[in-house]
C-alpha cells in the first residue's frame, strides 16, 4: 500500500478522520499532523489555540465535543492549510490518488470523452465561493455534480490544478480535437447567422426630396435588386 493511499484511507478516531467521513467531503485529502503541526506551515493563518487543538484531536468525540469550540472554525483552519498542503509535492501526490480513481468527476463536455478533472476555486479567500472543477482538456471550469459542490473554493485555492500539472506533465490530456459545427438542413451557419440584425435609423419624410424618393423606391423593388442579394448570406456550403 501506498504512503498517499494509507494517508487517504487510515480511519481512527481523530477529528481530521471524522471531518473526511462526511459526506460531501470526498474532495479532500488527509493532511499528514506532521504537516500542520509545524507552525511554518500555519504562517500568515488566524486562528485560535483551541482551534487548533480542536483539528489536531487525535481522540474526537463529535457525540460530546466541548461546545465551546465551534467546529466550523475548524473546519475553516483545515481547509486553509488544506489548500498550502496539496501545492506541496506531498499533496499532488495524494491528490494524484484520487484524481486517479476519479473522486472529482469527469468533465460535462461531450468532446472531452469523459475527462477526469481537478478541483479548483475561484477565490483564495473564505466564503467567497464554492469550489468548481477544472478540465485539463478544455481548460474550462464546471460545477460539481456531487455534494461536494458545498465545499468552499478556498480550500483548494486558484491554483491547484496548474502545480498538479507542473509537477506531473506527463500526465496533462491533449485537447480535443472535434469542434461542434452549427447546421441548419445540413448545411453549416455562417457566424453572422445567429446575430442580431441592425436596424437603420428611419429617416423623416419632411427630409425626403422628391428625389430621393424616387431613388428609394426604386432601390427596394425586388425586381431591380441583383439576383445575388436575393438569397440569404447565412447558409455557407453544405458538408
Amino acid at each position: 500500500m501506498s504512503r498517499a493511499h494509507s494517508h487517504d484511507s487510515m480511519g481512527d478516531g481523530s477529528w481530521i478522520s471524522w471531518f473526511l467521513a462526511i459526506k460531501g467531503n470526498e474532495f479532500v485529502c488527509r493532511v499528514p499532523t506532521d504537516y500542520i503541526e509545524d507552525k511554518f506551515n500555519l504562517t500568515g493563518l488566524e486562528y485560535f489555540s483551541q482551534t487548533l487543538d480542536l483539528v489536531l484531536d487525535p481522540e474526537f468525540d463529535h457525540q460530546g465535543w466541548d461546545n465551546g469550540v465551534d467546529t466550523t472554525d475548524a473546519e475553516q483552519l483545515y481547509g486553509m492549510i488544506h489548500a498550502r498542503y496539496i501545492l506541496t509535492a506531498r499533496g499532488v501526490e495524494d491528490m494524484c490518488l484520487k484524481y486517479e480513481r476519479g473522486d472529482f468527476g469527469v468533465c460535462p463536455r461531450v468532446f472531452c470523452k469523459g475527462q477526469r478533472t481537478l478541483p479548483v476555486g475561484l477565490s483564495d479567500q473564505w466564503t467567497q465561493s464554492h469550489v468548481k472543477i477544472y478540465c485539463p482538456r478544455c481548460h474550462d471550469i464546471y460545477q460539481p455534480r456531487s455534494r461536494c459542490a458545498l465545499l468552499d473554493g478556498a480550500m483548494f485555492g486558484t491554483g491547484f490544478p496548474h502545480m498538479f500539472f507542473m509537477q506531473l506533465p506527463n500526465m496533462k490530456p491533449q485537447p480535443p480535437t472535434e469542434k461542434y459545427v452549427a447546421r441548419l438542413f445540413g448545411f453549416q451557419l455562417h457566424e453572422q447567422a445567429l446575430m442580431p440584425s441592425e436596424t437603420p435609423e428611419p429617416v423623416p419624410i419632411s427630409h425626403l426630396s422628391s428625389t430621393s424618393k424616387s431613388t428609394f423606391l426604386e432601390s427596394t423593388n425586388p425586381n431591380t435588386l441583383p439576383i445575388a442579394s436575393r438569397h440569404s448570406p447565412f447558409l455557407m456550403h453544405k458538408c
